[in-house]
């Protein structure tokens, strides 16, 4: 089976190669200086109270899952995740693979200013120039996604020092020990582990069993794809993480403040 997130990776260069431009990190610094300060994405990782967070994903489809919610409104869900006390959101702006537009991420983030509680909202796109990193701050996020397997070195320092200046977080995505290795070195904060090996489509939690242990006590730990229970959101809270990214239950969930609920209380 081909890989994936080759496949994805080679589209979004060539999608993206008409937008790119050279974009300073004074342009990105007065940028994020010209807009509203959007709720903090790493805070709200890392609760109070202990308990495990949820980062609610809006997500319409998905290679491996296929359809899941075809015809979803981004706002109604944002909704539905807000009353149900999710932590943060990470909305899908990637069109062919996810079903997923920028304007989803304008429409929640514009419903989050002007409504309480807010939540932090990660672009949750397949990131390779700066660009995209202003188009992220622009549409109000608080934070992006770096899929580590997926860029070289000097890619990743571009993406994070881009995010930096715009006053943006960033989420590390790894999937083995030599991607833990590089986010560290590129001074990752906050880590994800995906379960979901693209290229097979296979899902083991026992990755995030072994990896997150290795993280340093100060990476905020964050366990990605296969929740889909509170049996499973157990597993990676006890290995230490802090937070789930949970996309495909909650879609489908007739209930999902009841979900979140269980996947807190674990």
């Amino acid at each position: 089976m081909s890989d994936m997130l080759d496949e994805i990776m080679a589209w979004k260069r060539r999608e993206i190669a008409p937008l790119e431009r050279p974009v300073s990190e004074t342009e990105l610094a007065r940028l994020d200086a010209s807009l509203p300060r959007p709720p903090a994405f790493a805070a709200a990782l890392r609760r109070a109270d202990g308990r495990l967070a949820v980062l609610a994903e809006i997500k319409r489809r998905s290679p491996s899952a296929g359809e899941i919610a075809a015809n979803a409104s981004a706002l109604d869900q944002a909704r539905r995740y807000q009353a149900a006390g999710a932590d943060a959101l990470s909305v899908l702006t990637d069109a062919k693979y996810f079903g997923g537009t920028l304007d989803d991420l304008r429409s929640v983030t514009a419903h989050f200013r002007a409504t309480a509680p807010a939540r932090p909202c990660l672009r949750k796109d397949f990131m390779v120039h700066p660009v995209q990193v202003a188009q992220a701050r622009e549409a109000g996020a608080s934070a992006i996604l770096i899929i580590v397997r997926a860029l070289t070195d000097d890619e990743i320092a571009t993406l994070h020092a881009a995010a930096s200046a715009t006053g943006l977080d960033v989420l590390f995505e790894i999937h083995h020990e030599a991607e833990l290795e590089r986010a560290l070195r590129h001074g990752a904060k906050i880590i994800g582990v995906n379960n979901r090996d693209l290229a097979v489509f296979r899902t083991d939690l026992a990755l995030s069993e072994r990896l997150i242990p290795q993280f340093p006590r100060d990476v905020i730990a964050v366990s990605e794809s296969g929740i889909f229970a509170a049996a499973d959101a157990a597993r990676v809270r006890a290995a230490g993480a802090h937070a789930v990214l949970v996309g495909e239950a909650l879609m489908r969930s007739v209930d999902p403040a009841a979900l979140i609920a269980a996947f807190r209380h674990v």
